[in-house]
């Protein structure tokens, strides 16, 4: 008997080169499912709107998408649903296709931090002290929330756009007054936090540069930063040049992959199998790329 194939996929922009495809088909093959994971890459498919995908996505029969920038805002007035907390965020980034076609959105970028900073640093190197973060769009609306679940404070929040980063700090003081505000100057701040956290697609794969100046960060900071692709971004290399403690994005990608699946299948992936998978999956992109 032919089993099914469950379809899900990615819609995005600068998404070829992620490394979701591996781990959510090795996901299907180890609960003894055929599943298929498809890129939409915004960038590669001119003219194609976000609602446009989505549609097509319900209509062919996927049973859910993971959703990255610069749409997981975007999205949101085009579902049935969103979960509490991926309204309490303001940002998606996974959704769930029902077999009637039903949408409905969930944020697993939150969980995917939050374990992903307990897991390198622990939780002790970040409560009740004072964290930097870069940027305040999607991904960095889930980190802003998965810092306050760990007791950062305050949250200090730096993004080019002013207004963004004040519409931020002020959701998330509803939860107590002076737990995050938004800083004017990273050289003023940084000096006097924990650690520094990238939420910005500046250092990714085709957005090359560092969102921090030269040496601001030291062997007294922690320095994390949400992009994998590459592996190490120009902040975390000056980071580890620095002397500082740091942590890319692969633990966040593991993290939210887990409870992606879950969300998409019912069915709680091995975490430990995924890494490996992950691990191989890097290591063989690096060999491709020492070859190219």
């Amino acid at each position: 008997m032919k089993m099914e194939r469950r379809l899900v996929g990615l819609i995005g922009a600068n998404i070829m080169k992620s490394l979701s495809p591996a781990l959510i088909e090795d996901c299907f093959a180890a609960a003894g499912m055929r599943g298929y994971y498809h890129l939409m890459d915004l960038d590669r498919l001119p003219g194609r709107r976000l609602a446009d995908l989505l549609e097509g996505a319900k209509a062919t029969g996927f049973i859910g998408l993971n959703i990255t920038r610069p749409c997981k805002e975007e999205v949101i007035p085009l579902l049935d649903a969103v979960s509490p907390e991926a309204r309490e965020i303001g940002a998606v980034n996974t959704v769930r296709i029902s077999p009637d076609g039903r949408t409905e959105g969930f944020n697993t970028d939150r969980i995917g931090f939050r374990k992903s900073i307990e897991e390198r640093f622990g939780r002790d190197s970040v409560a009740a002290k004072p964290v930097v973060l870069v940027g305040a769009g999607g991904a960095g609306r889930a980190v802003a929330f998965a810092m306050l679940d760990l007791g950062v404070e305050p949250l200090l929040i730096f993004d080019t756009d002013a207004g963004r980063a004040e519409r931020l700090a002020a959701e998330l003081n509803r939860g107590g007054e002076g737990t995050a505000r938004r800083i004017k100057s990273l050289e003023d701040a940084i000096p006097s936090v924990a650690g520094v956290i990238n939420a910005t697609p500046i250092g990714m794969a085709g957005i090359g540069g560092n969102p921090v100046p030269s040496g601001l960060v030291t062997d007294a900071h922690f320095a994390a930063d949400v992009i994998y692709s590459p592996l190490e971004t120009e902040f975390i290399k000056a980071a580890k040049r620095a002397g500082a403690r740091t942590m890319s994005g692969d633990g966040m990608l593991l993290h939210q992959g887990v409870e992606a699946f879950r969300i998409f299948t019912g069915i709680t992936p091995d975490a430990a199998r995924m890494r490996a998978v992950l691990k191989e999956a890097f290591a063989a992109r690096a060999e491709l790329a020492a070859t190219a």
